[in-house]
This record gives structure tokens, sequence and C-alpha cells, in this order.
């Protein structure tokens, strides 16, 4: 029988159905992605040969295995998929592989390496055996998943589903992959009797006789590589002779079958290679043989002749299929297993080999284990270097193993288990390490690590208790770099608990210190806690700016790129240049400079978040929430367990709330209430405003007294979020008193001047305080600070009280100017304004006249708007009226329009006035 050179037999029976399913995906428009399930030696292989014949000659195929334990190799899948191939940039393969440049780097790399390989051709990309896949080519499957295509592309993962387990990433690649995409999964049984006759007839060319069939079928399970194994070497088509021979009863033998006949020293070469791993160095494999080359070239020629061995590379060699190798190595004894792996470390120290990864795993196997231990630690210094998380855990957890008290060793597995969002390990990892530091000042290290991760887990009464004990430690550090950076770790803490003063007073004696020791790298890590805690207070926010500004360019040249990022983020976050131009320029900058730090919060969430401010800078709703969904897809890290909610829905959330996309605000509200640790106020707050732009008063009224709540326990306050929550209360209708204290509860002494400004006319236009109100919206119209839409609602309240005062003429200027800020918005902000404007007689834009006021309303419009004035929610007018809350929803909001006002009380005032 015909074997393919991966081991896949020439032919495919019983897959019919799957294979007609995976080529109407890959003949899609659109891009697809597919899960391929499935046993070993099922047929995973065999299906995907089948598609790539079934496919477009101008189809680019891209095909890459991983390999089990790929520890050493990361972007294996990659690698392997594009090994020869003539096209691919060398400067680019040469960045995937260079540990100098971060992960984030080489991951834009590989992207870019794809994009290019592919152009706008059909593409099928697959990645075999994700099960063993290293991080970064998990990674990588995702974000291929992720990007848009410019024709037809599907992307396959084949995995073994009994091999997946939390601790390997393609758990939680198939977790992600759930939530964003949709994916197609494609899961492969057993050949049923009837396939298993099918294949053997394939196979002799022939009817298979029923007895035969049953009795091949009882032997294999309808496994068809078994099948393959017991066919193998079979040249007549005779069944029934074949089953009447002494056939094995399992896989396992069938496959050590082959080996068995094999000359003694044919078969030490097999049984070292076995032992030896999935890819064998052709040098690695002599020294441990100690056969000369011809003598060994030979051996491997005729192992390759009888399909044991596939020719992978130059000079490496792998097992026809990995079923083969385990096969091998499960009857060897422990004992000749550790006499290969104990002369393959020898070669590999004697030779100087830069894989940790491989002198640990055959340190370990050969029991050697100080040996082991070294190699761990140089190991996971090494993969942490190159962001390479997961293989840093796996080998910090093989070392630990044997020297469970090791501080190196603890401490890399504390912080490859927080990188990889494993929060529990890395807690437990953490405390180990501090228990166990190795002095003062690994001590101070790891108290901080166990300050960041009480941060991730919003535990702020541990956070303090860390941070006092590490301020406790300083005076014992030796004088010198390691208080300085110390005491900005106390800075950075107190930064993250939003504690301002504390920041500034511990910033300021690390600055005190690294000038008196000249300690640049120390000096701008303090100038970024202290810039960063002054750009966020109103009076000082200009003096924050201007330090950040400063150390930019300094960090840069120094190669500090985190301490640049954060400096450009929390400048874009905080005090963002007024020129569209320039905010771009910087974000950029921002998102290059996270990129070479390796920090991906940065490189990639924060940067589209940039892109939805700057969207919004620019007045564009649809342009802004476009940003936040394609962050949201981008962002690889949000739905890692333990980690903070998910860093764009809060954000999303909002501005679905002013688009008018209230279904998917509910579902980020419950993506929201599953996440880990969400902030306290966001999940009230959001309810509150979405049951106000629904017009349920009271459930908004319940939830309300839920959001104070919450806000007690807040020691920080947003005065966009006041601005928000109170327009959606003024629009629901609630009471006075609740609107007062709304005021009251959301806004404090740090809130930006302009922002409490806007809430007090706010709240003087609700009292009927129109002079005070249109007060404080003329002084807001030139304001650098307020966004495009905030500052066309500004000119809207501005001409409802000018309207109030019978002003009529300067309103209309103020309704023109709202709508040329507000003409790429759309939401609630716009029904404002087109209700202002049919106040004023005036049309909505670009509409039609149309007649308004009481007139206007329909008989049922006017039936609800006297219930409305009766004080009935949206829930009460749908039982009164036998109609759905929806339904009641769209007739209140064609009522405020008609009437051109933006409260329940404004149609009660309306209706209730008789007419003259």
């Amino acid at each position: 029988m015909r074997i393919t050179r991966d081991g896949a037999s020439a032919m495919m029976v019983g897959r019919d159905a799957e294979l007609r399913r995976l080529v109407q995906l890959a003949r899609s428009p659109r891009p697809q992605v597919a899960m391929l399930a499935g046993e070993p030696g099922i047929g995973k292989t065999r299906l995907v040969r089948e598609l790539i014949a079934c496919l477009p000659p101008e189809t680019v195929v891209l095909v890459g295995h991983a390999e089990p334990g790929s520890l050493a190799r990361p972007y294996e899948v990659l690698l392997d998929a594009i090994d020869g191939r003539a096209a691919v940039d060398p400067d680019q393969l040469a960045v995937m592989t260079d540990a100098r440049h971060s992960h984030v780097e080489r991951l834009q790399t590989g992207l870019s390496i794809v994009d290019e390989l592919v152009g706008d051709s059909p593409a099928l990309i697959v990645f075999e055996d994700l099960h063993w896949a290293d991080s970064e080519s998990a990674g990588l499957f995702e974000r291929i998943a992720g990007l848009e295509a410019r024709g037809p592309r599907l992307l396959i993962g084949t995995y073994r589903p009994d091999e997946v387990t939390w601790r390997q990433p393609l758990a939680g690649l198939l977790e992600r992959l759930e939530r964003r995409h949709a994916v197609t999964h494609v899961r492969l049984g057993r050949l049923m009797l009837s396939g298993t006759a099918a294949f053997l007839a394939a196979a002799t060319g022939k009817p298979a006789p029923l007895r035969s069939a049953k009795s091949l079928h009882q032997r294999t399970g309808g496994n068809p590589f078994f099948l393959e194994e017991l066919m193998r070497g079979w040249e007549g088509d005779d069944l029934d002779e074949l089953c009447s021979r002494p056939l094995p009863w399992s896989l396992v033998e069938a496959l050590r079958r082959q080996v068995d006949d094999l000359d003694p020293a044919v078969h030490r070469v097999v049984e070292a290679a076995a032992v030896l791993g999935h890819r064998v160095p052709f040098d690695l494999l002599a020294g441990v043989t100690r056969m000369d080359e011809d003598g060994l070239i030979e051996v491997l020629r005729q192992l390759v002749d009888r399909s044991v061995l596939t020719e992978v590379g130059e000079d490496e060699f792998a097992f026809r299929h990995a079923l083969v190798r385990e096969a091998i190595t499960d009857q060897m004894l422990a004992r000749q297993r550790r006499r290969l792996h104990d002369a393959a470390l020898e070669v590999l120290l004697a030779t100087g080999s830069p894989d940790p990864a491989l002198v640990t795993r055959h340190a370990r196997e050969a029991g050697r284990y100080d040996e082991m231990v070294a190699a761990a630690r140089r190991g996971t210094a090494l993969y942490l270097s190159i962001g390479s998380a997961y293989q840093a855990l796996q080998l910090a957890e093989m070392g630990l193993d044997e020297a469970a008290d090791d501080p190196r060793l603890l401490a890399s597995a504390a912080r490859a288990a927080w990188l990889v969002g494993l929060l529990e390990d890395a807690v437990r990892y953490t405390r180990a390490w501090h228990d166990n530091a190795a002095d003062v000042t690994d001590r101070a290290e790891a108290l901080f690590m166990r300050i960041r991760l009480a941060w991730e887990e919003r535990k702020e009464h541990e956070m303090r208790v860390q941070t006092d004990e590490l301020k406790a430690l300083i005076p014992q550090l030796p004088d010198g770099a390691d208080q300085a950076r110390a005491m900005t770790a106390v800075a950075q803490s107190a930064m993250l608990r939003d504690d301002l003063d504390a920041t500034m007073v511990w910033a300021d004696r690390a600055l005190e210190l690294a000038d008196t020791l000249d300690l640049p790298a120390v000096r701008l890590a303090a100038l970024v806690e202290k810039g960063s805690a002054l750009i966020n207070l109103p009076r000082t926010s200009a003096e924050g700016r201007a330090m950040l500004i400063g150390l930019i360019d300094e960090a840069e040249k120094l190669g500090e790129w985190l301490l640049a990022a954060r400096a450009l983020n929390n400048i874009l976050s905080s005090n963002p240049p007024s020129s569209p131009t320039e905010h771009g320029e910087m974000l950029e900058r921002m998102r290059q400079n996270a990129t070479r730090a390796g920090i991906e919060s940065l490189a990639v969430a924060a940067y589209f978040e940039g892109r939805a401010r700057l969207a919004m800078r620019a007045g564009n709703l649809a342009d802004a929430i476009a940003a936040l969904r394609e962050g949201r897809s981008h962002d690889r890290g949000f739905a890692l367990s333990g980690r903070r909610a998910d860093y764009h829905a809060h954000f999303l959330a909002g501005l679905c709330l002013e688009a008018g996309e209230l279904d998917e605000v509910e579902l980020i509200i419950r993506d929201l209430a599953a996440a880990p640790q969400p902030i306290a106020s966001a999940i009230p707050g959001l309810a509150f405003h979405l049951a106000c732009r629904r017009g349920d008063v009271v459930k908004a009224d319940l939830v309300l007294d839920e959001l104070f709540a919450a806000l007690a326990e807040q020691d920080w306050r947003s005065g966009s979020q006041a601005h928000d929550l109170l327009s959606a209360a003024m629009a629901a209708g609630l009471p006075l008193h609740r609107l007062d204290r709304i005021g009251r509860e959301l806004l404090d002494e740090h809130v930006w001047d302009e922002y409490r400004t806007l809430v007090e006319a706010q709240l003087a236009e609700a009292h009927g305080e129109h002079a005070r109100a249109l007060s404080g919206y003329l002084s807001l119209l030139d304001s650098p600070l307020l966004t495009p839409m905030i500052l066309g609602t500004v000119h809207i309240g501005a001409a409802r009280c000018l309207l109030a005062a019978d002003r009529r003429a300067e309103a209309a200027e103020h309704t023109d100017r709202a709508g040329k800020l507000l003409k790429d918005w759309g939401g609630w902000r716009v029904a404002d304004l087109e209700s202002v404007r049919a106040r004023l007689g005036l049309a909505p834009v670009d509409a039609a006249p149309a007649v308004t006021g009481p007139g206007a309303l329909t008989p049922r419009e006017r039936e609800v708007a006297l219930l409305i004035a009766d004080g009935l929610t949206n829930s009460e007018l749908a039982r009164r009226l036998y109609i759905s809350p929806k339904t009641a929803a769209v007739h209140v909001s064609a009522i405020l329009r008609k009437l051109g006002v933006t409260s329940r009380t404004e149609v009660r005032d309306i209706v209730s006035t008789p007419v003259a």
C-alpha cells in the first residue's frame, strides 16, 4: 500500500460528508476556521490531503506540523509550513527565529509572512497536531483566525481531544476561538463496519467478504491507521487468508512487528531515534549510537525505505507517525531508555548545545538531576526573555519537581504562570518564592510580584499589606539601585490603587536617589509614575503631560521601550493632543515601543482603544466602535483565567449605548458579569444606563441604588460617566431628587472642571433654572478637553435653554453648530438634536419637512402619551396596552421626537396643557 511522506495512506473512505463540509468552507467568500479532532490514526491528515486535492490549482496551501515536546522552537508550526519556500524573505525569517526580538515583533512578522505568501489568492492554512503546539504557534493560529482575508481562506487546526489539558496553549485557544469566531468543528470517529469493508475493497481492488470485513473490523475497532498497518506488506488479495494469520490484536503490537525483524545494528538506531524525540538531528543520532557517518547513512536509508522514518529536513529525520515512535519506546526497558538519554546528554553537553529544553529533558530522563535543574534555570530565563511563557512554565515545573524550593525556578514559574493567565498557579508560586527568597533583594522582587497579582485579583487590602511590607524592607536592602527600584515599585503600587499623592511621594524619593547615584533607568521609571499621577489631576495635568513627553526620547535611546510606551499611553488616555495628526502619530509611536517591549496589552489592546479615542475626537461613532471591535478580536489575553475584565468591553458598551445598540450592551454586561473581578461600578453603571435608555424607570431606580453602593467602595470618579448617566436618567424621567443625588455621588474634587460645569448645567436645566444652565453651557463651548459629541450636546443644551427664553434665532444657531459636530455621530445625541429642531419647526437634517407637536401624534401615540403623563413606565405601558416592552419603547421614542422633547416629564407638561 502506498504511504505518503507524513504517514497518511494513499486512500480515504468513509469521510465523504466531512470532506464536502471542508470543501464548502474552503470555497466560502469569507474567512473560515475549522477544528478537526480525532484520536491518533483516525485519518485527520488523510482528510486534509484529500481536501488539498479538491482545491483549485491557484490555492496557496500552507501545512505545518507541531512536534511532541516542541519546547525549543517557537513558531514551530509556521516554520515547518514555510520550510524550503523561496518566496519567504530571509530577513523576516531571521526576525522570527531571533530571540533578541520581542515575541510581539516575531508574531507580527509571522503574520506578515503569511499575508505575503497568500496575498489575494484563495488559501488553505493547516496547523497539524495543535495539542503539541508551542504557545507562539497557538497564538499565531488565533491571530490568523481573526484577520480579514483578501480572498477565500480556510484555516484548519487538527488535534487529539484526549491529549488536551488546561496547561497547554490549545486549551485556552479553543475557548477563545469559541468566544470570538464562528468555528466549524469536525470530529472524526472510527469507521463503521461498512466503512471497514469499503477500505478493504479499495485496498484489494475487489469487494471484501463479509466474514473478513467483520473479523478485521473487530480486530482494529474501525481505526483506519490500524487497518493500514495490518495491510502493510500484504501483496495478495485473499482477505480470508490474511485473517487466518496470527494478526496483532493492538495497533502498538502491529507497529512493533514492523521493526522486530531488523538487524540488531539497525534496531539500535531505531531505539535511539525513538528516545531522542520527534525530530532527530543526524549528528546527535551519530553521537548517541557511536556509528560512523557512512554506516549511519546506510541504516537510515533502510529505515526510510521501510517507511519507519522519513527525512523531514536537512540532516533531520522523524518517524512516519508518532504512534510508531511511541510503540518502540513503550517496549524498551527503563534502563535502556535511561542509558540512551544519558548518552544524548553527554553529546549535548560536549557540543555546547544552545537548547536548554533538550538538555533538561535528557538530564531528567537520565536521572542526572543537578544538570536538569541547572538547565531548567537557564531555559526558563531564556524563554521568559523571548516571551515564550508556556515553555518557560513547563521547564520551570520540570526543575521544581526535583528542587521544589529553588527560588530562581519559583520566580520564573510565577512570572510565566502570570503571563499565560494561570493566576492561581502564579499566586501559589509567588508565595513559595517569597517564603524561599534567596536574599532580601529577591524577597523584595517577590513582594512586588505579589502586589501585582493582588491588583489583578482586585484585592486592594492585600495590595496594601504587601506594599507596607515592601516599604519596611527598603532600609534592609543594599544601598543604591535596589532601594531605588523598590521605591519605584511602591510608587507603582500606589498608582495602581489610584493613590496619586502617595505615588508622587515615593516617586520623588526614588528620583532623588536615582539622581544621586546616576541610575537613568530607575529615574525614568520614577518619572513615568510621577508624570502619570500628575496628568490624572486636573490642576497638574499639563505639568504631568510635559514630564511624560520629556522622558520619551531618553527612554527610547536607552532601549527602555516599555517606559516609553507607558508614557505615551498615559498621555493619550488622559490628556491627548488636540491635533488628530499628532494624536495618530503618538498612537503609532506607542505601538512601536510596546511591540519592541513585547507588551501585548499596549501593542494591541491599548492601541485599538487609542484608535477608538482618535475616532471619537474626529466625531465618528461608527469608526470608534469598529476600532474597539477589531481590538477585541485581536486582544489575545482578554479571556485568560484570572485576568481583569475584557479590556475593551466597558468602553465598547459605552459607545453602543451612544449608538442605541442596546441588545449588544446587554450581551457585554453578561460577559462582564462572567469575567473575573470586574470593576465594582462597571456592571451597575452599564445596567442603569441600559435601563434608562430602554425607558424602564422601575429597574433603573433599583439599579441606581446598587450603583451608589458600588461607588461608596470606589475612591475615584469619572466626569464623563457622570455626564452619560445623568443624561440617561433625565431622558428616562427620573425624579429630580434622584438626579441631584447622581450629581453628588458621581462627582468629587478630582473631576475635571469642564465635566463638573457640564453636569451642573444639566442639573440646573432639569430644575428649570434655564439662565444658570445656559451660562454653564456657553462657558464650555471653547473647551479643548471635550470631544465633538459632548460639545454637540452642550450646544443642544444651550438651544433648549434659549428656547425656554423664546430666543429662537439663537437657539437655531446652536442647533446648526451641533449638527456639524454630530454629523458622523448618531444615537441619542442626534435624537436630542432632532427633537430641538422639531420644536424650532425645523426638519431633521436631510429629511423632508414633517408635522410636529401634539397634532402629529397618531391616536395610539396620544393614548400612550396620556399614560406617560400618568407616570407609567415602559413595562407598565406594555401590560396596560397588551403590547411588548420593545413596542412600548418604540412608541415612546416616536412621541418624544414628534413633541420635540427629551424627557417624560416634558411629555406630561405638554399633554396636560389645554389646547388654546
